[in-house]
């Protein structure tokens, strides 16, 4: 087996037990990524490690609520990257220019998350609980997309720093 097929398999098995709603589609190492969005990549995160480019793939790539985060729209032609950062698994996505769109991880301890996101959600939402959160940044925007379910609803929020809530999605179970 070639060392190339061995690290695809190896990556394949690191996503594969890694429990996020992000994926990298092509761990084969046959995406292509223009030096221009490579440069515009570690220029943003030169601290960046364990790098892995792939098409992005709306069906594979997925934020809880890509809409809801209002990250612009992208297609195959578009990139999305996953690497490791500060004790994180961050994911990015760049459209084909090499501009940036957005970056995102997911939220393991809840209690980092800002005071006033917790009183908000405390406030408006008691009987709820947060089952998942993703640090989004978008541009000059950091925002945090909250997902809370109790036994019979879901909501999705996106929320910024100071507890206010940008967007909101409500579903009955």
């Amino acid at each position: 087996m070639k060392i190339r097929d061995l690290l695809a398999v190896a990556a394949i098995v690191v996503f594969a037990a890694c429990e996020t709603p992000y994926r990298a589609t092509d761990v084969s190492g046959t995406v292509v990524v223009s030096s221009g969005t490579q440069k515009a990549f570690y220029d943003q995160y030169p601290n960046a490690s364990n790098v892995v480019w792939s098409s992005y793939d709306p069906n594979v790539i997925i934020l809880n609520d890509w809409e809801l985060a209002e990250y612009e729209s992208l297609d195959a032609s578009d990139y999305a990257v996953a690497f490791d950062m500060d004790n994180e698994r961050y994911y990015a996505w760049y459209d084909s220019d090499g501009n940036w769109v957005g970056s995102a991880y997911v939220v393991k301890d809840y209690t980092t998350l800002p005071s006033a996101v917790h009183s908000t959600i405390s406030a408006q939402f008691p009987s709820y609980t947060i089952k998942n959160v993703n640090r989004e940044y978008k541009r000059d925007r950091v925002c945090y997309e909250v997902v809370l379910k109790r036994d019979d609803s879901k909501v999705v929020l996106l929320m910024d720093n100071n507890g206010n809530i940008i967007k909101q999605k409500s579903k009955t179970l």
